[in-house]
Protein backbone atom coordinates (compact mmCIF):
# COMPACT_ATOMS: atom_id res chain seq x y z
CA UNK A 1 0.00 0.00 0.00
CA UNK A 2 1.44 3.58 -0.96
CA UNK A 3 1.02 6.16 1.65
CA UNK A 4 0.72 10.09 1.22
CA UNK A 5 3.91 11.79 2.20
CA UNK A 6 3.92 13.78 5.47
CA UNK A 7 4.97 17.35 6.60
CA UNK A 8 8.50 16.43 6.80
CA UNK A 9 9.18 19.21 9.91
CA UNK A 10 6.09 17.56 11.76
CA UNK A 11 7.73 14.31 11.78
CA UNK A 12 10.90 15.52 12.38
CA UNK A 13 9.57 17.09 15.47
CA UNK A 14 8.13 13.47 16.84
CA UNK A 15 11.99 13.11 17.84
CA UNK A 16 12.50 16.54 19.87
CA UNK A 17 14.02 16.40 23.31
CA UNK A 18 11.02 18.17 24.50
CA UNK A 19 7.47 16.34 25.46
CA UNK A 20 5.38 19.40 24.42
CA UNK A 21 7.09 19.29 20.84
CA UNK A 22 6.59 15.51 20.56
CA UNK A 23 2.88 16.11 21.70
CA UNK A 24 1.91 18.98 19.10
CA UNK A 25 3.80 17.02 16.64
CA UNK A 26 1.09 13.91 18.03
CA UNK A 27 -1.41 16.71 17.67
CA UNK A 28 -0.69 17.96 14.23
CA UNK A 29 -0.13 14.11 12.74
CA UNK A 30 -3.91 13.40 13.98
CA UNK A 31 -5.45 16.17 12.11
CA UNK A 32 -3.96 14.56 9.24
CA UNK A 33 -6.49 11.53 8.77
CA UNK A 34 -4.49 9.92 6.22
CA UNK A 35 -3.37 6.10 6.69
CA UNK A 36 0.49 7.50 6.26
CA UNK A 37 -0.11 9.31 9.91
CA UNK A 38 -1.53 6.18 11.15
CA UNK A 39 1.20 3.97 10.24
CA UNK A 40 3.71 6.66 11.70
CA UNK A 41 2.19 6.89 15.29
CA UNK A 42 1.39 3.58 15.46
CA UNK A 43 5.29 2.48 14.49
CA UNK A 44 5.82 5.41 17.58
CA UNK A 45 3.12 3.59 19.96
CA UNK A 46 5.02 0.47 19.59
CA UNK A 47 8.85 1.66 19.79
CA UNK A 48 9.56 1.07 16.27
CA UNK A 49 10.07 4.29 15.47
CA UNK A 50 13.98 6.01 14.94
CA UNK A 51 15.86 8.58 14.35
CA UNK A 52 19.19 9.06 12.52
CA UNK A 53 20.87 11.57 10.45
CA UNK A 54 17.82 13.96 10.96
CA UNK A 55 15.29 11.59 9.38
CA UNK A 56 13.04 9.64 11.49
CA UNK A 57 12.80 6.04 10.06
CA UNK A 58 10.12 3.36 10.71
CA UNK A 59 11.38 -0.64 11.52
CA UNK A 60 8.64 -3.01 10.35
CA UNK A 61 9.15 -6.42 10.39
CA UNK A 62 12.91 -6.31 9.47
CA UNK A 63 12.00 -3.43 6.96
CA UNK A 64 12.87 0.16 6.93
CA UNK A 65 11.04 3.15 5.44
CA UNK A 66 11.33 6.67 5.94
CA UNK A 67 8.27 8.11 8.44
CA UNK A 68 7.59 11.48 6.06
CA UNK A 69 8.47 9.93 2.80
CA UNK A 70 7.95 5.88 2.86
CA UNK A 71 11.24 5.20 0.94
CA UNK A 72 12.19 1.93 1.46
CA UNK A 73 16.01 1.87 2.77
CA UNK A 74 18.77 -0.92 2.30
CA UNK A 75 18.73 -1.32 6.14
CA UNK A 76 18.66 0.73 9.60
CA UNK A 77 21.27 3.05 10.14
CA UNK A 78 24.04 2.08 12.62
CA UNK A 79 23.49 5.33 14.39
CA UNK A 80 19.86 4.93 14.30
CA UNK A 81 18.42 5.56 18.42
CA UNK A 82 14.87 4.23 19.63
CA UNK A 83 12.69 7.74 19.66
CA UNK A 84 11.39 7.38 23.66
CA UNK A 85 7.82 8.47 25.14
CA UNK A 86 6.82 8.96 28.92
CA UNK A 87 3.39 8.20 29.88
CA UNK A 88 2.01 11.42 28.95
CA UNK A 89 3.37 11.23 25.71
CA UNK A 90 1.35 7.64 25.51
CA UNK A 91 -1.76 8.85 26.50
CA UNK A 92 -2.02 11.64 24.02
CA UNK A 93 -0.78 9.03 21.30
CA UNK A 94 -3.60 6.76 22.17
CA UNK A 95 -6.16 9.47 22.09
CA UNK A 96 -4.90 10.52 18.65
CA UNK A 97 -4.98 6.83 17.02
CA UNK A 98 -8.39 6.62 18.38
CA UNK A 99 -9.12 9.48 16.42
CA UNK A 100 -7.54 8.61 13.51
CA UNK A 101 -9.07 4.76 13.41
CA UNK A 102 -12.68 7.04 13.25
CA UNK A 103 -12.41 7.09 9.46
CA UNK A 104 -11.32 3.61 8.72
CA UNK A 105 -13.50 1.44 6.52
CA UNK A 106 -14.92 -1.07 9.35
CA UNK A 107 -17.61 0.23 10.88
CA UNK A 108 -16.17 -2.02 14.19
CA UNK A 109 -12.72 -0.79 14.41
CA UNK A 110 -14.38 2.81 14.32
CA UNK A 111 -16.90 1.75 16.73
CA UNK A 112 -14.31 0.66 19.70
CA UNK A 113 -12.31 4.17 18.29
CA UNK A 114 -15.30 6.16 19.49
CA UNK A 115 -15.60 4.91 22.84
CA UNK A 116 -11.81 5.39 23.50
CA UNK A 117 -12.70 8.91 23.07
CA UNK A 118 -15.64 9.37 25.51
CA UNK A 119 -12.61 9.52 28.33
CA UNK A 120 -10.44 11.40 27.28
CA UNK A 121 -10.64 14.05 24.27
CA UNK A 122 -8.37 16.94 23.64
CA UNK A 123 -9.66 20.42 22.83
CA UNK A 124 -7.99 20.13 19.65
CA UNK A 125 -9.50 16.64 18.08
CA UNK A 126 -12.76 18.86 17.52
CA UNK A 127 -12.52 19.83 13.78
CA UNK A 128 -10.84 16.05 13.45
CA UNK A 129 -14.42 15.12 15.20
CA UNK A 130 -16.71 17.07 12.96
CA UNK A 131 -14.95 15.59 9.87
CA UNK A 132 -15.49 12.17 11.10
CA UNK A 133 -19.32 13.19 12.38
CA UNK A 134 -19.86 14.20 8.62
CA UNK A 135 -18.96 11.01 6.96
CA UNK A 136 -20.18 8.37 9.66
CA UNK A 137 -23.55 7.06 8.61
CA UNK A 138 -23.95 4.62 11.88
CA UNK A 139 -26.41 6.16 14.07
CA UNK A 140 -24.80 4.26 17.08
CA UNK A 141 -20.62 5.87 16.10
CA UNK A 142 -22.24 9.22 15.39
CA UNK A 143 -24.08 9.22 19.06
CA UNK A 144 -20.92 8.63 20.87
CA UNK A 145 -19.07 10.69 18.43
CA UNK A 146 -21.73 14.24 19.19
CA UNK A 147 -20.40 12.93 22.95
CA UNK A 148 -16.41 13.24 22.16
CA UNK A 149 -17.13 16.64 20.09
CA UNK A 150 -19.22 18.49 22.81
CA UNK A 151 -16.49 17.43 25.79
CA UNK A 152 -14.04 18.84 22.85
CA UNK A 153 -15.70 22.19 23.07
CA UNK A 154 -16.41 22.59 26.33
CA UNK A 155 -14.14 24.74 26.81
CA UNK A 156 -14.36 26.52 23.91
CA UNK A 157 -14.62 30.60 24.04
CA UNK A 158 -18.31 31.25 22.53
CA UNK A 159 -21.10 30.67 25.52
CA UNK A 160 -23.46 28.90 22.79
CA UNK A 161 -21.32 26.60 22.01
CA UNK A 162 -20.51 25.61 25.61
CA UNK A 163 -24.78 25.47 26.04
CA UNK A 164 -25.02 23.43 23.40
CA UNK A 165 -22.25 21.19 24.41
CA UNK A 166 -23.96 20.82 27.39
CA UNK A 167 -26.98 19.74 26.12
CA UNK A 168 -25.40 17.15 24.18
CA UNK A 169 -23.51 15.48 27.11
CA UNK A 170 -26.68 15.19 28.69
CA UNK A 171 -27.96 13.15 26.34
CA UNK A 172 -24.83 10.30 27.05
CA UNK A 173 -25.14 8.02 30.47
CA UNK A 174 -21.04 7.69 31.08
CA UNK A 175 -20.44 8.34 34.93
CA UNK A 176 -17.51 10.31 33.89
CA UNK A 177 -19.61 12.74 32.04
CA UNK A 178 -20.33 13.85 35.01
CA UNK A 179 -17.02 15.00 36.46
CA UNK A 180 -16.96 17.03 33.64
CA UNK A 181 -20.56 18.99 33.77
CA UNK A 182 -19.85 19.30 37.76
CA UNK A 183 -17.27 22.53 37.43
CA UNK A 184 -20.03 23.93 35.35
CA UNK A 185 -22.55 24.54 37.69
CA UNK A 186 -20.00 26.83 39.48
CA UNK A 187 -19.90 30.76 38.46
CA UNK A 188 -16.07 30.36 39.28
CA UNK A 189 -16.01 27.90 36.55
CA UNK A 190 -18.52 29.02 34.06
CA UNK A 191 -19.78 32.45 33.83
CA UNK A 192 -23.02 32.20 31.97
CA UNK A 193 -25.63 31.85 33.25
CA UNK A 194 -27.66 29.59 30.90
CA UNK A 195 -24.50 27.30 30.56
CA UNK A 196 -24.49 26.79 34.65
CA UNK A 197 -28.38 26.11 34.34
CA UNK A 198 -27.88 23.50 31.70
CA UNK A 199 -25.27 21.89 33.37
CA UNK A 200 -27.56 21.26 36.28
CA UNK A 201 -30.24 19.87 33.98
CA UNK A 202 -27.91 17.76 32.20
CA UNK A 203 -26.65 16.02 35.61
CA UNK A 204 -30.04 15.57 36.46
CA UNK A 205 -30.93 13.92 33.07
CA UNK A 206 -27.38 11.65 33.29
CA UNK A 207 -28.29 11.25 37.21
CA UNK A 208 -31.74 9.76 36.65
CA UNK A 209 -30.54 7.66 33.48
CA UNK A 210 -28.07 6.16 35.89
CA UNK A 211 -30.15 5.24 38.54
CA UNK A 212 -32.73 3.48 35.93
CA UNK A 213 -29.41 1.44 34.94
CA UNK A 214 -28.47 0.52 38.28
CA UNK A 215 -31.85 -0.74 39.02
CA UNK A 216 -31.96 -2.77 35.77
CA UNK A 217 -28.14 -3.78 36.55
CA UNK A 218 -29.80 -5.49 40.41
CA UNK A 219 -32.93 -7.21 39.16
CA UNK A 220 -30.82 -8.48 35.85
CA UNK A 221 -28.24 -9.85 38.81
CA UNK A 222 -30.74 -11.23 41.18
CA UNK A 223 -32.93 -12.97 38.45
CA UNK A 224 -29.61 -14.61 37.45
CA UNK A 225 -29.24 -15.75 41.36
CA UNK A 226 -32.50 -16.73 41.55
CA UNK A 227 -32.65 -19.19 38.40
CA UNK A 228 -29.56 -21.49 39.43
CA UNK A 229 -31.04 -21.10 43.25
CA UNK A 230 -34.20 -22.30 41.23
CA UNK A 231 -32.25 -25.40 39.71
CA UNK A 232 -31.15 -25.96 43.11
CA UNK A 233 -34.40 -25.78 45.11
CA UNK A 234 -36.26 -27.66 42.23
CA UNK A 235 -34.50 -30.95 42.73
CA UNK A 236 -35.07 -30.77 46.76
CA UNK A 237 -38.92 -29.19 46.94
CA UNK A 238 -39.80 -32.67 44.99
CA UNK A 239 -37.85 -35.11 47.73
CA UNK A 240 -38.28 -32.65 50.37
CA UNK A 241 -42.01 -33.13 49.40
CA UNK A 242 -42.38 -36.52 48.49
CA UNK A 243 -40.46 -38.04 51.46
CA UNK A 244 -39.83 -35.44 53.87
CA UNK A 245 -36.09 -35.81 53.65
CA UNK A 246 -34.00 -32.76 54.43
CA UNK A 247 -30.92 -33.66 52.35
CA UNK A 248 -28.11 -32.31 53.23
CA UNK A 249 -26.17 -33.66 50.62
CA UNK A 250 -27.95 -31.69 47.99
CA UNK A 251 -25.89 -28.99 47.33
CA UNK A 252 -23.07 -31.67 47.03
CA UNK A 253 -25.11 -32.92 43.50
CA UNK A 254 -24.90 -29.64 41.81
CA UNK A 255 -21.34 -30.07 42.48
CA UNK A 256 -21.64 -33.70 40.21
CA UNK A 257 -22.92 -31.67 37.79
CA UNK A 258 -20.36 -29.01 37.45
CA UNK A 259 -17.67 -31.67 37.53
CA UNK A 260 -19.27 -34.01 34.94
CA UNK A 261 -19.71 -30.75 32.69
CA UNK A 262 -15.74 -30.27 33.50
CA UNK A 263 -15.77 -33.76 32.22
CA UNK A 264 -17.62 -33.33 29.56
CA UNK A 265 -14.92 -30.23 28.32
CA UNK A 266 -11.85 -31.93 29.18
CA UNK A 267 -13.05 -34.94 26.69
CA UNK A 268 -14.17 -32.33 24.06
CA UNK A 269 -11.07 -30.69 24.17
CA UNK A 270 -9.24 -34.04 23.54
CA UNK A 271 -11.03 -35.79 21.13
CA UNK A 272 -13.40 -33.17 19.57
CA UNK A 273 -11.58 -29.94 19.38
CA UNK A 274 -14.12 -28.48 16.47
CA UNK A 275 -16.91 -28.87 18.45
CA UNK A 276 -15.63 -27.65 21.65
CA UNK A 277 -17.87 -25.03 21.71
CA UNK A 278 -20.98 -27.64 22.34
CA UNK A 279 -19.63 -28.96 25.04
CA UNK A 280 -22.09 -27.89 27.64
CA UNK A 281 -24.66 -28.40 25.72
CA UNK A 282 -23.22 -32.28 25.62
CA UNK A 283 -22.98 -32.22 29.02
CA UNK A 284 -26.97 -31.29 30.09
CA UNK A 285 -27.81 -34.86 29.54
CA UNK A 286 -25.00 -36.51 30.77
CA UNK A 287 -24.70 -34.69 34.09
CA UNK A 288 -28.62 -35.09 34.95
CA UNK A 289 -28.47 -38.61 34.62
CA UNK A 290 -24.89 -38.90 36.39
CA UNK A 291 -26.87 -36.75 39.33
CA UNK A 292 -29.52 -38.90 39.07
CA UNK A 293 -27.65 -42.05 39.78
CA UNK A 294 -25.87 -40.75 42.41
CA UNK A 295 -28.93 -39.61 44.07
CA UNK A 296 -30.70 -42.76 43.97
CA UNK A 297 -27.38 -44.90 45.12
CA UNK A 298 -27.81 -42.39 48.17
CA UNK A 299 -31.53 -43.47 48.23
CA UNK A 300 -31.15 -47.13 48.00
CA UNK A 301 -28.41 -47.43 50.21
CA UNK A 302 -28.76 -45.09 53.48
CA UNK A 303 -32.04 -42.92 52.82
CA UNK A 304 -34.22 -45.25 52.41
CA UNK A 305 -33.91 -47.02 55.55
CA UNK A 306 -34.23 -43.83 57.63
CA UNK A 307 -37.36 -42.58 57.07
CA UNK A 308 -39.40 -40.95 59.57
CA UNK A 309 -36.59 -39.96 61.59
CA UNK A 310 -35.58 -36.52 60.51
CA UNK A 311 -32.31 -36.42 62.98
CA UNK A 312 -30.72 -39.39 61.69
CA UNK A 313 -31.49 -38.62 58.18
CA UNK A 314 -29.81 -34.67 58.67
CA UNK A 315 -27.12 -36.43 60.02
CA UNK A 316 -26.67 -39.60 57.66
CA UNK A 317 -26.88 -37.10 54.57
CA UNK A 318 -24.89 -34.65 55.92
CA UNK A 319 -21.93 -37.89 55.93
CA UNK A 320 -22.87 -38.54 52.76
CA UNK A 321 -22.02 -35.15 51.73
CA UNK A 322 -18.32 -35.27 53.38
CA UNK A 323 -18.04 -38.13 51.10
CA UNK A 324 -19.06 -37.32 47.92
CA UNK A 325 -16.28 -33.84 48.41
CA UNK A 326 -13.92 -36.50 49.08
CA UNK A 327 -14.28 -38.35 46.63
CA UNK A 328 -14.15 -35.27 44.31
CA UNK A 329 -10.93 -33.70 46.02
CA UNK A 330 -9.57 -37.23 45.14
CA UNK A 331 -10.71 -37.41 41.52
CA UNK A 332 -10.20 -34.22 40.86
CA UNK A 333 -7.90 -32.67 43.63
CA UNK A 334 -8.07 -29.66 46.27
CA UNK A 335 -7.89 -27.06 43.62
CA UNK A 336 -10.93 -25.31 41.40
CA UNK A 337 -10.80 -26.54 37.83
CA UNK A 338 -11.12 -24.32 35.27
CA UNK A 339 -14.37 -24.66 32.84
CA UNK A 340 -14.80 -22.01 30.59
CA UNK A 341 -17.24 -20.39 28.63
CA UNK A 342 -18.05 -21.31 24.81
CA UNK A 343 -17.51 -18.70 22.46
CA UNK A 344 -21.48 -18.17 21.86
CA UNK A 345 -21.75 -17.60 25.72
CA UNK A 346 -18.54 -15.44 26.14
CA UNK A 347 -19.01 -11.33 26.07
CA UNK A 348 -22.80 -9.63 26.41
CA UNK A 349 -24.81 -7.01 24.69
CA UNK A 350 -25.75 -2.98 26.03
CA UNK A 351 -29.02 -3.09 27.20
CA UNK A 352 -28.48 0.41 28.14
CA UNK A 353 -25.39 2.99 28.07
CA UNK A 354 -24.40 1.73 31.62
CA UNK A 355 -26.41 -1.93 31.65
CA UNK A 356 -24.22 -4.79 30.08
CA UNK A 357 -25.89 -7.84 30.04
CA UNK A 358 -23.38 -10.93 30.29
CA UNK A 359 -24.14 -13.85 27.84
CA UNK A 360 -23.67 -16.14 29.79
CA UNK A 361 -25.83 -15.42 32.73
CA UNK A 362 -28.97 -14.39 29.92
CA UNK A 363 -28.57 -18.60 28.76
CA UNK A 364 -28.93 -19.61 32.56
CA UNK A 365 -31.90 -18.02 33.33
CA UNK A 366 -33.73 -19.30 29.77
CA UNK A 367 -32.37 -23.01 30.72
CA UNK A 368 -33.55 -22.26 33.99
CA UNK A 369 -37.03 -21.55 32.54
CA UNK A 370 -36.84 -24.24 30.24
CA UNK A 371 -35.91 -26.71 32.90
CA UNK A 372 -38.84 -25.40 35.09
CA UNK A 373 -41.18 -25.99 31.77
CA UNK A 374 -39.79 -29.75 31.85
CA UNK A 375 -40.29 -30.17 35.49
CA UNK A 376 -44.38 -29.13 35.28
CA UNK A 377 -44.77 -31.32 31.96
CA UNK A 378 -43.12 -34.37 34.03
CA UNK A 379 -45.03 -33.49 37.10
CA UNK A 380 -48.94 -32.79 35.73
CA UNK A 381 -48.98 -34.71 32.36
CA UNK A 382 -46.99 -38.19 33.11
CA UNK A 383 -47.64 -41.06 34.84
CA UNK A 384 -44.40 -40.71 37.14
CA UNK A 385 -45.58 -37.08 37.99
CA UNK A 386 -49.48 -38.37 39.15
CA UNK A 387 -47.96 -40.74 41.67
CA UNK A 388 -45.41 -38.46 42.88
CA UNK A 389 -48.48 -35.72 43.76
CA UNK A 390 -50.24 -38.90 45.39
CA UNK A 391 -47.28 -39.64 47.23
CA UNK A 392 -46.68 -36.25 48.42
CA UNK A 393 -50.37 -35.68 49.58
CA UNK A 394 -50.89 -39.10 51.38
CA UNK A 395 -48.55 -41.94 51.11
CA UNK A 396 -50.73 -43.95 52.97
CA UNK A 397 -53.73 -43.41 50.70
CA UNK A 398 -51.49 -43.64 47.70
CA UNK A 399 -49.81 -47.16 48.69
CA UNK A 400 -53.58 -48.48 49.64
CA UNK A 401 -54.36 -47.48 45.88
CA UNK A 402 -51.58 -49.33 44.27
CA UNK A 403 -48.85 -46.58 43.95
CA UNK A 404 -45.57 -48.31 44.45
CA UNK A 405 -44.15 -45.74 47.16
CA UNK A 406 -40.90 -47.36 47.67
CA UNK A 407 -40.25 -46.84 43.92
CA UNK A 408 -41.66 -43.90 43.49
CA UNK A 409 -39.44 -42.85 46.50
CA UNK A 410 -36.11 -43.53 44.36
CA UNK A 411 -37.42 -42.32 41.19
CA UNK A 412 -38.11 -38.83 42.74
CA UNK A 413 -34.65 -39.06 44.75
CA UNK A 414 -33.38 -39.47 41.48
CA UNK A 415 -35.14 -37.03 39.64
CA UNK A 416 -34.46 -34.57 42.43
CA UNK A 417 -30.56 -35.01 42.30
CA UNK A 418 -30.88 -35.13 38.07
CA UNK A 419 -32.17 -31.36 38.19
CA UNK A 420 -29.67 -30.60 40.83
CA UNK A 421 -27.14 -31.91 38.41
CA UNK A 422 -28.49 -29.50 35.49
CA UNK A 423 -27.88 -26.43 38.18
CA UNK A 424 -24.29 -27.54 38.45
CA UNK A 425 -24.28 -27.40 34.75
CA UNK A 426 -25.30 -24.14 35.02
CA UNK A 427 -23.50 -22.81 38.14
CA UNK A 428 -20.30 -23.91 36.26
CA UNK A 429 -20.44 -21.32 33.74
CA UNK A 430 -20.25 -18.17 36.31
CA UNK A 431 -18.35 -19.86 39.59
CA UNK A 432 -15.72 -21.87 40.51
CA UNK A 433 -15.75 -25.34 40.53
CA UNK A 434 -14.31 -26.99 43.00
CA UNK A 435 -15.13 -29.72 45.57
CA UNK A 436 -16.98 -27.51 48.10
CA UNK A 437 -19.12 -25.44 46.03
CA UNK A 438 -22.36 -27.05 46.83
CA UNK A 439 -21.81 -25.90 50.20
CA UNK A 440 -22.80 -22.20 49.52
CA UNK A 441 -26.41 -23.14 48.16
CA UNK A 442 -28.01 -25.80 50.13
CA UNK A 443 -28.84 -23.11 52.69
CA UNK A 444 -30.24 -21.02 50.49
CA UNK A 445 -32.38 -24.34 48.60
CA UNK A 446 -33.79 -25.04 51.67
CA UNK A 447 -35.05 -21.65 52.58
CA UNK A 448 -36.39 -21.41 48.86
CA UNK A 449 -38.28 -24.70 49.61
CA UNK A 450 -39.92 -23.61 52.69
CA UNK A 451 -40.60 -20.15 51.72
CA UNK A 452 -42.63 -21.41 48.28
CA UNK A 453 -44.36 -23.73 50.30
CA UNK A 454 -43.05 -27.91 50.46
CA UNK A 455 -43.91 -29.88 47.03
CA UNK A 456 -44.80 -26.43 45.21
CA UNK A 457 -43.40 -25.99 41.92
CA UNK A 458 -45.07 -22.35 41.51
CA UNK A 459 -43.97 -21.46 45.15
CA UNK A 460 -40.35 -22.49 44.17
CA UNK A 461 -40.38 -20.49 41.33
CA UNK A 462 -41.93 -17.37 43.38
CA UNK A 463 -39.71 -17.91 45.83
CA UNK A 464 -36.02 -18.32 44.21
CA UNK A 465 -36.62 -14.99 42.26
CA UNK A 466 -37.78 -13.17 44.69
CA UNK A 467 -34.76 -14.33 46.71
CA UNK A 468 -32.55 -13.78 44.23
CA UNK A 469 -33.48 -10.41 43.47
CA UNK A 470 -34.26 -8.94 47.27
CA UNK A 471 -30.20 -10.25 48.14
CA UNK A 472 -28.87 -8.20 45.57
CA UNK A 473 -31.08 -5.11 46.24
CA UNK A 474 -29.94 -5.54 49.97
CA UNK A 475 -26.36 -6.32 49.10
CA UNK A 476 -25.91 -2.84 47.55
CA UNK A 477 -27.57 -1.38 50.62
CA UNK A 478 -26.30 -3.17 53.51
CA UNK A 479 -23.42 -5.46 52.30
CA UNK A 480 -23.59 -9.02 51.61
CA UNK A 481 -23.42 -10.89 55.24
CA UNK A 482 -25.95 -8.00 56.39
CA UNK A 483 -28.52 -9.11 53.67
CA UNK A 484 -28.39 -13.05 54.14
CA UNK A 485 -29.01 -12.24 57.77
CA UNK A 486 -31.63 -9.94 56.74
CA UNK A 487 -33.14 -12.43 54.42
CA UNK A 488 -33.11 -15.43 56.96
CA UNK A 489 -34.90 -13.31 59.18
CA UNK A 490 -37.72 -12.47 57.19
CA UNK A 491 -38.23 -15.56 56.19
CA UNK A 492 -38.22 -16.98 60.01
CA UNK A 493 -40.97 -14.17 60.26
CA UNK A 494 -42.85 -15.28 57.00
CA UNK A 495 -42.66 -18.58 58.19
CA UNK A 496 -44.26 -18.02 61.38
CA UNK A 497 -47.21 -16.49 60.13
CA UNK A 498 -47.40 -18.76 57.25
CA UNK A 499 -45.93 -22.05 57.73
CA UNK A 500 -47.58 -23.27 54.63
CA UNK A 501 -45.31 -21.43 52.62
CA UNK A 502 -46.24 -18.97 49.67
CA UNK A 503 -48.82 -22.00 48.16
CA UNK A 504 -50.36 -24.52 50.27
CA UNK A 505 -50.34 -28.22 49.07
CA UNK A 506 -54.12 -29.18 48.19
CA UNK A 507 -55.71 -32.11 50.02
CA UNK A 508 -54.57 -33.94 52.83
CA UNK A 509 -50.50 -34.29 53.69
CA UNK A 510 -50.09 -37.70 56.18
CA UNK A 511 -46.73 -37.33 57.75
CA UNK A 512 -45.81 -41.14 58.04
Amino acid sequence: MSYAALDEATVKQLAAEESEEKIAAIQKLAQVADPAAIKVLKALSEDALYVSGGRVLIVDDEKTTDAATDELLASLPEDAEGISINNRIRATLANALAGLRLFDANSQVRLVAARELQTNVDPLMAPLLLRALAKESDQKIKSLLELAHAQAVLGDGDPAVRLAAVKTLGEGSDPSIRSLLMPLTQAASEPNADVRVQAEVSLRAINSRLQVGNLVSQIFTGLSLGSILLLAALGLAITYGVMGVINMAHGELLMVGAYTTYGMQSIFRSHLPDWIDWYVVAAIPVAFFVAAIVGMIMERTVIRWLYGRALETLLATWGLSLILIQAARILFGAQNVEVSNPAWMSGGFEFMANVQLPFNRVVIIGFSLFVLALVWVLMNKTRLGMFVRAVTQNRTMAGCVGVPTARIDTLAFGLGAGIAGLGGVALSQISNVGPDMGQGYIVDSFMVVVLGGVGQLAGAVWAALGLGVATKFLEGWAGAVIAKILVLVFIIIFIQKRPQGLFALKGRFVDN
